[in-house]
């Protein structure tokens, strides 16, 4: 296959494109420039996108002996995530750029891209694995279907921020890195093959946010807008440069002017943008155990209704492994947080909304704009953006 490799200049991307070549593809290098500010460079983990990383994709590049090439996207780059980030902050609402930049940027901006200049797949660094089923075809024959399921290395595992790719483009997308166990593992074989960046330490933090001061980076675009933090009865407690600033769950940054009555912490319960106030309350104010999710998509063979348009000839279920109940339910985990933990739910799917009633214990402080991912147990079933969430009234 014709194989378009995404070289970040990290060592992931280079042992990813590595394993391309040795399958036996015909790979290409590609790296793509992000940052507006082409002169920046790296600071230890922080900030990416510079000339020093692109330098180190391309040395990669030159030691695997595969054609190399920068693609310009910093202005797709700043129409969708960085816009997106910033309105989504705006509306009071918590958005997560990694999901946004692997759905606009890698799984679109570039699959896309790729595609229309003849390749059949991109494969990425990602941890993540693409498995295989022969499932019943409408046509009573059998077709393949791309399952979506966790690296088996729990501690870089990247399937949340992937769900949102959605069948068709995993169709086109390959993990060469689904199979390590460990991120030293992915190092020993750059440092095998020889490729320098195999001790390069990981990016961590907002890629365009290279100095890890989140508000201050909104605070600069979007202006000072100074307004009330109140306590759940409404009373005055604190002032804010601005509620985009906040987010629910939030314990630190609140510059409270006076501790609470029974002396305990107080948390950000919710972000009122069209007063531009700020609302805090005890902890216990932020466990949820119901969601309420929008703009749903599912893999291909997860559910009756996604699949084949529905029930197959013989009425039966196509090739739909997840069978909800007469209410629509089924079993399933969510996860809300990129390196949260998986809890179990009962899930129920209505076009591109669905919705979660947790089964174990409350999630606390999930908020509107996160992604919601939904398994069952390393495979991913489909992914939502938290539209609400609340707790259920007691029985």
């Amino acid at each position: 296959m014709r194989v378009l490799a995404a070289m970040s200049g990290g060592v992931d991307s280079a042992v990813a494109a590595a394993l391309a070549v040795e399958a036996g593809h015909d790979v290409v290098g590609v790296h793509m420039a992000l940052s507006r500010n082409r002169d920046q460079f790296r600071s230890g983990s922080r900030g990416c996108c510079s000339i020093e990383d692109a330098g180190d994709a391309r040395r990669a590049a030159d030691m695997l002996g595969i054609p190399y090439y920068v693609w310009d996207l910093s202005e797709r780059f700043e129409d969708t995530v960085v816009a997106d980030f910033l309105s989504e902050y705006e509306a009071g609402r918590t958005p997560n750029p990694c999901v946004r930049c692997n759905e606009h940027i890698k799984f679109e901006a570039l699959l896309d891209k790729a595609t229309a200049l003849g390749f059949d797949a991109v494969a990425t660094g990602h941890y993540a694995q693409i498995v295989t089923r022969e499932v019943p075809g409408a046509d009573g024959g059998a077709r393949t279907v791309r399952e979506l399921h966790r690296s088996p290395n729990d501690a870089k595992d990247q399937s949340y921020v992937l769900a949102v790719a959605g069948p068709e483009r995993l169709a086109r997308a390959m993990f060469p890195l689904g199979g390590f166990a460990s991120k030293d593992e992915v190092r020993a074989e750059a440092e095998r093959r020889g490729l320098s960046v195999s001790a390069k330490p990981d990016s961590y933090d907002i890629c365009f946010v290279a100095d890890g001061d989140t508000r201050g980076f909104l605070r600069d675009r979007l202006g000072s807008r100074p307004g009330e933090v109140v306590d759940v009865d409404g009373e005055v407690v604190g002032e804010h440069d601005g509620a985009y600033a906040f987010t629910v769950g939030q314990r630190r940054g609140l510059a409270l002017g006076r501790p609470a009555a029974d002396g305990k912490a107080r948390y950000v319960v919710d972000v009122q943008p069209s007063t531009n106030t700020v609302v805090v309350g005890p902890a216990e104010l932020l466990s949820v155990d119901r969601i309420a999710g929008e703009k749903s998509l599912w893999f291909e063979g997860v559910l009756p209704d996604a699949a084949d348009g529905g029930a197959a000839a013989d009425g039966g279920v196509p090739d739909g492994v997840v069978v909800p109940d007469a209410g629509g339910w089924f079993d399933a985990e969510v996860q809300v947080r990129a390196h949260g933990a998986p809890v179990p739910a009962r899930v129920r799917a209505d076009g591109t909304s669905l919705e979660v009633a947790l089964t174990g214990t409350p999630l606390r402080g999930v908020a509107p704009g996160q992604s919601l991912v939904v398994y069952r147990g390393t495979w991913v079933l489909g992914q939502a953006t938290v539209a609400r969430s609340w707790r259920a009234p007691a029985a």
